[in-house]
């Protein structure tokens, strides 16, 4: 018979830990209450007598007590019962002294690799991870139902928002930017009023993103378009100074004059938000996560203005930015999304050039990521918007005046299912496959109901920033914002890693072949089912997460190769695919790979991407012109990264080695 421990190891069943415990019992009681050997011999074959291949060892305790209170012994069942209690306290003890010392000591590798934002040598970094620490511990020891830390720490799930969930804060936010530069809003109790010019809504926005960034766990995003109306006023400004100093100016002149000072402000402008954003630490000691959302729409007055912005935008970023050494880098943030629509996706169209320029920009800095308007719009009722920070969208949702509506919502937290631990347990056994993952699924949304409900209750005093001047919404001082949770408004998302392992596990080939494929879809399809359904009966955003988070992929391989041993094009690799991406050692076009996955993320309604590797980007411009024209024909969301022969042995994502290059 195995045992399950209480953090998921299993062993052999081992009688002498019971007759341990009840010497220790038998010694706190008078002789007449205490059992003999021969009874505590029965009370194991008894146990043993369940004839159970598992047990865990929680269903052992309680055995034992009934029979010692079957036997009538109340004071020797009370003393066993203060014993267990006893232990319990013991395993709830504070366990972060040696992991905070490692932290201050600088030789947690694992943090070190786990955010390449932050420099843990700081002391801002230092004392927002011994924060994180402390918050783990509680909310594993306490916080948490017991079997869910349980099944954290197993690599079941992943609860990732464990860092900072004794706080009210939640993950990840599209700011209603619009909102707080056309009406105004506070900061750090001081009142900013509406912008009378770009450059100023430039330093405002940073400031904003750096407050926000400070208040909540995740990432953000800020739509560029609501700008533009701001380059306008800067133009009429300038317009006005000019005529004042030169009466007699022609017109020719004047627009010339204009002109140059305007695109001077805008270059300045957009430097300000790029300086700002990498400059302005956040109290957790890292730049703002933060993406900068770029769509020209046809029917926006002031496409033009933002076709100006958009591209000093992305000539910035192509420049780079120096670092201590004078030499320029890619800078991690801002991340920047480019939507193609009708107007810009190479047909033809008034604003290819800034397409052109973007395909540029992403051969030497791998950003901006592009999004298809046409194939958003099928998927999301014909709106296009942002992803939140963290790369996850939301779904369509209307207000109670039937208007669609995306900036202001956020959401509330991630948990993530490993899909090929499933997959080892079950091997190719489908019925036992389906109906592990039920029970893991309900395992997930119950992880998920305990950060939802952790945020019930929750002030706006807590974040005045986003829940009273506009980030969020604007309530007034000591109101709830239970309303904003209690709906579809925010998300609760679902995370899945591993597609490709787990159709290779059940199926015994990879999701591009013909059975994997359908079966592959049958899971996603099952996972959106899932989250559909819960939605139903809560009444609360349940979505469907693609891309929670490329170091878990390492993350929950580790564990399963420490458990589970060395497996063939699973566990033998190091990492686990992220979501339904095709595995990195299959031989596949950019094109097809696209065409493949496209697929799949119409099911995942919380947040998709895809991404092709391209051999030296700079020399190959017209092969990603063409591929960023199929990207418009064919897939939401994708990206390119540099082609690495070594990123996977090196245990890091292309994305992430371009990063740190």
């Amino acid at each position: 018979m195995k045992v399950i421990k209480r953090d998921g190891k299993i062993v052999d069943f081992d009688d002498d830990k019971i007759r341990i415990a009840l010497s220790k019992a038998n010694a706190e009681v008078d002789e007449d209450d205490r059992v003999s050997d021969r009874q505590i011999d029965n009370i194991i074959r008894y146990i043993q007598g369940q004839h159970k291949k598992r047990i865990l060892v929680e269903d052992i305790q309680d055995l034992i007590e009934n029979k010692i209170m079957s036997l009538e012994k109340y004071n020797l069942a009370r003393a066993y019962i203060t014993y267990r209690y006893t232990r319990a306290l013991v395993r709830k003890s504070n366990t972060t002294d040696e992991s905070i010392l490692s932290i201050i000591k600088n030789t947690n590798k694992e943090l070190n690799d786990n955010n390449f934002n932050k420099n843990i040598t700081l002391a801002s970094s230092q004392r927002d991870y011994i924060a994180g620490e402390v918050s783990r511990n509680l909310t594993r020891r306490i916080l948490l139902p017991e079997k869910i830390s349980i099944a954290h720490d197993e690599g079941v799930l992943y609860f990732h928002d464990a860092d900072y969930f004794v706080q009210p804060i939640f993950n990840c936010c599209l700011i209603n930017i619009g909102d707080m530069l056309d009406n105004g809003t506070v900061i750090n109790g001081k009142m900013i009023e509406s912008p009378k010019s770009f450059l100023v809504a430039c330093i405002v926005t940073t400031q904003i993103v750096a407050v926000v960034a400070s208040n909540q766990y995740g990432g953000q995003s800020v739509d560029l378009s609501h700008l533009g109306k701001y380059v306008s006023k800067s133009r009429k400004q300038i317009e006005k100074y000019i005529k004042d100093i030169y009466e007699n100016i022609s017109k020719e002149e004047l627009k010339k004059i204009v002109d140059d000072r305007l695109e001077d402000e805008i270059k300045n402008g957009v430097r300000i938000l790029q300086y700002q954003i990498n400059t302005l630490m956040t109290t957790n000691g890292q730049s703002s996560f933060v993406t900068l959302f770029m769509h020209l729409k046809d029917d926006d007055p002031y496409i033009k203005e933002n076709a100006m912005i958009f591209e000093e935008v992305i000539k910035q970023r192509y420049e780079g930015m120096k670092n201590e050494k004078g030499i320029y880098v890619t800078p991690s943030f801002p991340k920047l999304v480019y939507v193609l629509d009708e107007n810009n996706s190479l047909n033809g169209g008034k604003y290819d050039y800034l397409t052109k320029l973007a395909i540029k920009c992403s051969s030497k800095r791998i950003y901006p990521d592009y999004i298809s308007a046409k194939e958003m719009r099928k998927n999301y009722e014909g709106n296009v918007f942002s992803p939140m920070g963290c790369r996850s969208f939301l779904p369509a949702w209307k207000d109670k005046e039937g208007n669609y509506k995306f900036e202001g919502r956020f959401n509330q937290g991630v948990v993530s299912i490993n899909l090929p631990q499933i997959g080892i347990i079950s091997g190719k056994d489908e019925d036992k496959f389906w109906k592990l993952l039920d029970e893991r699924l309900e395992l997930c949304k119950e992880a998920l109901l305990c950060r939802h409900e952790a945020l019930l209750g929750t002030l706006s005093d807590i974040s005045p920033i986003h829940w009273q001047y506009g980030a969020i919404v604007r309530l007034d001082e000591g109101e709830k914002i239970d309303e904003f949770l209690n709906s579809p408004y925010s998300t609760l998302s679902l995370g899945y890693i591993g597609i490709y392992e787990t159709t290779m596990l059940v199926k015994g080939q990879s999701h591009t072949m013909k059975d994997g494929k359908d079966f592959a879809l049958r899971l996603m399809h099952y996972l959106r089912d899932k989250c559909d359904q819960w939605k139903k009966e809560t009444n609360l955003g349940f979505v469907l997460y693609g891309t929670p988070s490329e170091s878990l992929c390492y993350k929950f391989a580790k564990i399963d190769k420490e458990r589970f041993g060395i497996i063939k094009d699973v566990t033998d690799k190091g990492y686990y695919t992220n979501s339904y991406h095709v595995d990195a050692c299959e031989k596949i076009d950019a094109f097809a790979k696209f065409k493949f996955e496209s697929q799949f993320q119409p099911i995942s309604n919380g947040g998709c991407i895809s991404y092709v590797e391209v051999l030296d980007m700079e020399h190959n411009l017209e092969e990603m012109e063409e591929i960023v024209k199929f990207i418009y024909d064919n897939i939401l969301y994708a990206e390119f990264n540099i082609k690495s022969d070594c990123c996977h042995e090196c245990g890091f994502s292309d994305k992430i080695n371009n990063d740190l290059k």
